[in-house]
This record gives C-alpha cells, sequence and structure tokens, in this order.
C-alpha cells in the first residue's frame, strides 16, 4: 500500500454565464511534486456514481487530483507505482466507490510500456494499491480504457498491443486486446486479441488503435476501434468470455484517425464509445463519436453515429458541432449521463478565431442526438505551440445533472489545467 503525500491544491475561479444561469471555471493547479515538463495535459476525470459531489481526475505524466465539493477545490498529489507510472491517465469510480486510476507501465528494470496498470484505492485521498495485466515484452500496450458491467460489476480492459512500437517491418503488426477484471480490479485476465484485422507498429493511420468498450444494461460488451479499414467492432453477448468471429464495420473515418493540426505536434480523432443504461427513450443505444475530415481535407468536425440493434445497424453520421465554416474541431471527447440519456461532448473548436487560435466547445443533446446545443466553455482563445506537448485528449463526466468538462490550455507555452462546474438541468 502506497500513501500520496497530499497538499491543499489552490484554485482560481471564474464565471461563465449562459441561459441565465454562471457556470464556475476553477483551475486545478499542478501537483508540487509533479516533474514532468508538459505536466497537466491528457486530463481524465470521473465523478462518483453514488455521490456526485466526489470527483478524481488525473494527467500526464502521473498527476491525480480530488475534489470532495463538486469540483470546486481540489486536492492533488503524484502518483506512484511499482509498475512505473508512464501516462496515459484513466480514471474511473466503480458502483462500490472504489477508485482507479488505469496508465501505462514504466518499471525498474523492465520493458517500457510492457503492461497496463491499474492502481486503485478506497479512499479518495489515494492509498492505492497496484495490480496490471500480464506483461509481454517486448510487446508495447498503449493507448486503454476502461468499461463496467452494470451488472456484475466486471472491469473491461480494452488497448492496442504492438509487436514492436515504430517498427515499418511487415512482419510487425497491431492489434485490439480485452482483459477483464472480476475482483475490482485486484486480478486481470489472461488478455484476448479481440480484432480479426490487424494494422502496422507506426501508430499512425494504418495502425489500430483507440479501443473503447461500452456495455448495455444487459451485459453485452461493444468494443470499438480505428485503423486502416475505418471504425470498427466486435461484440460479446456472455461477459467477455468469446467474440465474433469477425469483427464488423461502422464507418469510415475519412482521411483517416490522425491529422495535422496547426500549432500542434500531433493529433488525433480516436473514436469515443458510450452505451446508453438509462431507463430513459433511447436505452440501449451506443454512441460512437470521433473526428474526421469528410468536408474536406485541413477541415476536421466532430461526428457520431448510433445504434440501436447493439451494432447490427448504424446510423447515418451526424455532425456534432453546429457551425458552417471551414475551421478545425479536434479533441473530442463524449459521455452519457446514466441518470438520464442525455449525451455530453467536448473539443476543442476555431471556428470564432483565426491561425491557430483555440476554443473550448461543449455540447449536449436531451433527445438521443436528434438537436444538439453548443456553448464555448473557455475564458478565451489560446494559441498552442506545436513545440510544447499537448497530449492526445480531452474529457468529460456526467452523472445525475453533474456534468464536468476537463480540458488543458497553453498561454505562453504554459499549459494549465481547468474544469466547468456545469449543471445539467439548467440547460436547456
Amino acid at each position: 500500500m502506497k500513501l500520496l503525500n497530499r497538499l491543499s491544491l489552490l484554485f482560481i475561479g471564474t464565471s461563465f454565464f449562459v441561459f441565465g444561469q454562471n457556470f464556475e471555471r476553477v483551475q486545478l493547479e499542478k501537483p508540487v511534486n509533479a516533474t514532468y515538463r508538459y505536466a497537466q495535459v491528457e486530463p481524465s476525470i470521473a465523478i462518483n456514481p453514488s455521490q456526485p459531489n466526489e470527483m478524481i481526475a488525473g494527467t500526464v505524466m502521473n498527476d491525480y487530483y480530488y475534489s470532495i465539493d463538486g469540483g470546486k477545490s481540489w486536492e492533488s498529489s503524484s502518483l506512484q507505482s511499482k509498475f512505473g507510472v508512464n501516462g496515459d491517465p484513466v480514471l474511473h469510480i466503480n458502483q462500490k466507490g472504489r477508485y482507479f486510476y488505469f496508465h501505462l507501465s514504466n518499471p525498474k528494470g523492465g520493458q517500457w510500456i510492457d503492461r497496463i496498470v491499474c492502481d486503485y484505492s478506497d479512499t479518495i485521498s489515494g492509498e492505492w494499491t497496484s495490480s496490471a495485466t500480464k506483461a509481454n515484452p517486448p510487446k508495447a500496450q498503449d493507448k486503454h480504457w476502461v468499461s463496467e458491467c452494470p451488472i456484475t460489476g466486471n472491469l473491461y480492459l480494452t488497448w492496442t498491443e504492438f509487436d514492436f512500437y515504430g517498427s515499418d517491418k511487415w512482419s510487425d503488426s497491431s492489434r485490439i486486446m480485452f482483459s477483464r477484471s472480476i475482483d475490482d480490479g485486484a486480478t486481470w485476465s489472461v488478455p484476448k486479441v479481440v480484432s480479426t484485422q490487424h494494422g502496422d507498429c507506426l501508430d499512425g493511420n494504418n495502425t489500430v488503435e483507440g479501443a473503447m468498450s461500452a456495455v448495455n444494461s444487459d451485459g453485452e460488451i461493444v468494443v470499438v476501434w480505428t485503423g486502416p479499414y475505418g471504425i470498427r467492432m466486435n461484440r460479446s453477448t456472455d461477459y467477455g468470455e468469446t467474440w465474433l468471429e469477425e469483427e464488423k464495420g461502422i464507418v469510415d473515418q475519412v482521411g483517416g484517425w490522425k491529422f495535422p493540426i496547426q500549432g500542434l505536434g500531433r493529433s488525433n480523432g480516436l473514436p469515443v464509445t458510450y452505451t446508453d443504461q438509462s431507463k430513459g427513450k433511447y436505452h440501449g443505444r451506443i454512441y460512437v463519436n470521433w473526428v474526421d475530415q469528410k468536408n474536406g481535407r485541413g477541415n476536421p468536425d466532430s461526428w457520431f453515429v448510433y445504434s440501436d440493434d447493439n451494432g447490427e445497424t448504424w446510423s447515418e453520421r451526424k455532425r456534432v458541432n453546429q457551425d458552417d465554416t471551414s475551421r478545425e474541431q479536434f479533441f473530442t471527447w463524449m459521455r452519457i449521463d446514466q441518470s438520464n440519456g442525455n449525451l455530453y461532448f467536448i473539443y476543442y473548436d476555431r471556428r470564432n478565431t483565426r491561425g491557430s487560435a483555440t476554443e473550448v466547445v461543449m455540447a449536449w443533446s436531451k433527445d438521443g442526438g436528434e438537436t444538439i446545443k453548443e456553448m464555448t466553455v473557455s475564458a478565451k482563445p489560446f494559441k498552442p505551440d506545436q513545440d510544447v506537448f499537448f497530449g492526445d485528449y480531452l474529457n468529460i463526466d456526467a452523472v445525475n445533472n453533474v456534468v464536468r468538462p476537463i480540458w488543458p490550455r497553453m498561454d505562453n507555452r504554459k499549459i494549465s489545467l481547468w474544469v466547468m462546474l456545469v449543471d445539467g438541468k439548467e440547460l436547456d
């Protein structure tokens, strides 16, 4: 067991006025022990499903934050793990109230990113115990995400395995992996391959990547990812024991999942997948959200599709951002409030700016994506610098109308981290 050295986190609050309501914007200062040069990128946030005033967040490389007052104030620490911490934070709180921080590995004397690590704690302050998927060096394990079964409480991890990261050899390939925990993260099953069409190892459009699992209220799992054959899925109806013999196509990702964005060293449009577990009208609907260049090169937009028959058929794509400009939207994320089925999206947006100046926009839908509304949540535009690493994603969570978009921004090459305290009931 490891106890984090805690410290009080200062925050700066401002307000955003929309529809007659004030939504506070809160800055999260990085932990004093943070050593990574580009700390506070790639945020992940999770709200306690039974106590929405509790929430946790993580950022690269090993930053951990928590709040017990709905996000008005935060404390922070630097996470340590016996397997090492190498970024890609994924935060989760399960139905029992256990806190999880998933990340890449960097073990002493071992192989870099040779497994996916699960640190868990039964206290929000972070008294962490470490577990991990089975190590498989020299193969690299990267870009994971987690979901939870509402029936069993099983945890499902998905990620990409590279035979040799960065290799251009035809004999080296990438594939989508799956592992589950039936004991609240203490142990993990032997990983299974769930993709039948593999990719290369160059971490680009011909690599299979961005795997996310989503679970419906009957416990059926879908795993969605992208790669050289577009956005694809596999499915299990027995809690991950068996899978379809051949994956299914969902939609073409026009221009691929990796594309240039002015001011960024790299950018992606990897898919984000969730299933509506609410008792609402769209119960069981699977949503997939991504970014691509269907409207032209240099004009990436945020899109989504949905399925009402567990992935057998899919809707036509629909654009999330509601502008008619040729400006960029990128780094999209989506979440479903499982208390009511409302959809929430967050993404970077340049419709109102010139050059690389960037804003942050949150969108929402209360009718299954039929109508979408948006608001700018960033205080003012900012200009990223392509020589400063800005990560690969931002994040949002929503529980019982407690909506918390979280994002980094960059001002004069300095990165800061922000969250907005949104009340979903106040959004029409």
